[in-house]
C-alpha cells in the first residue's frame, strides 16, 4: 500500500508560511499582536466595569464635595 497522500496547504501551514517562515515577520507580529490585544482587553474589562458599577461611581454622585449651607 501506498501512504496516504498528506494533503497540501491548510491554515496552520499558511500561518507558518506567511509569518513564522522569517524572524523579523514573525516579532513584529508578536509585538503587534500583544500591543492590540493589551489595548482591546483593557478596553473590555473597563467598559464591563463601568456598566456594573454605574451610578456607584464618585463621578455620579453629584452631592459629595459640596458644603452644606449654613443658615
Amino acid at each position: 500500500m501506498e501512504p496516504a497522500a498528506r494533503r497540501s496547504g491548510g491554515v496552520w501551514e499558511g500561518f507558518y508560511r506567511v509569518i513564522m517562515r522569517r524572524t523579523p515577520v514573525y516579532v513584529t507580529f508578536v509585538i503587534v499582536g500583544a500591543f492590540l490585544g493589551e489595548r482591546a482587553v483593557d478596553h473590555g474589562i473597563r467598559s464591563l466595569w463601568e456598566h456594573v458599577n454605574a451610578g456607584k461611581r464618585y463621578e455620579d454622585i453629584s452631592v459629595l464635595g459640596q458644603r452644606q449651607s449654613e443658615e
